[in-house]
């Protein structure tokens, strides 16, 4: 069974005040969770299980702010990406006071002006192409969303998210090299 069909009429139970579904929601959250985790953070498996703890928190305290019409996934989805922000913003400072005095030049060598026009260009770029395309790039390859969870979110089928994502980025590929 799907893991969005097994979650969300627990949440929905829970949500009415059975504390037992309530209990299996998070359960099978959390396993959901530390597959979800695990693959953003391959290089730190030791950090998953605190931020699926973090997570299953952040769920359990937010959990008024879930919109029936909306994917249980997408919507605890969200929460994980923002704890996992959160965790790469915190050690990435930490790991900035690492760094040798050589290589604190090439750290500030790109500014954040460059960085906020690339978004811009980008953003402008991805506007120029259709949903089916535009889509599957964004929750993809910028939110890191999987074939399925994106499928989900859009209403395309696994397929026709995939091959979204090849012609847009093709499209885009074209559009840029156009440009130059």
């Amino acid at each position: 069974m799907e893991i969005e069909q097994r979650l969300r009429p627990l949440l929905l139970q829970g949500l009415e005040g059975d504390s037992n579904a309530y209990q299996r929601f998070l359960k099978e959250l959390s396993a959901h969770l530390r597959a979800f985790l695990r693959r953003r953070l391959a290089q730190r498996p030791d950090e998953v299980e605190d931020l699926v703890q973090e997570t299953l928190l952040a769920v359990h305290n937010q959990r008024h702010t879930y919109r029936p019409d909306l994917p249980v996934t997408a919507w605890a989805h969200a929460i994980a990406r923002y704890k996992l922000i959160d965790w790469l913003r915190s050690h990435a400072v930490k790991g900035a006071l690492d760094v040798p005095l050589d290589d604190v030049q090439e750290l500030f060598s790109s500014s954040d002006a460059e960085a906020a026009q690339a978004r811009r260009d980008l953003g402008q770029l991805l506007q120029t192409l259709p949903d089916r395309q535009r889509l599957p790039i964004v929750h993809m390859k910028l939110e890191g969303l999987s074939v399925v969870e994106t499928a989900r979110l859009t209403g395309l089928s696994e397929s026709a998210v995939k091959v979204g994502v090849h012609r847009g980025l093709k499209a885009l590929a074209a559009r840029i090299r156009g440009a130059t």
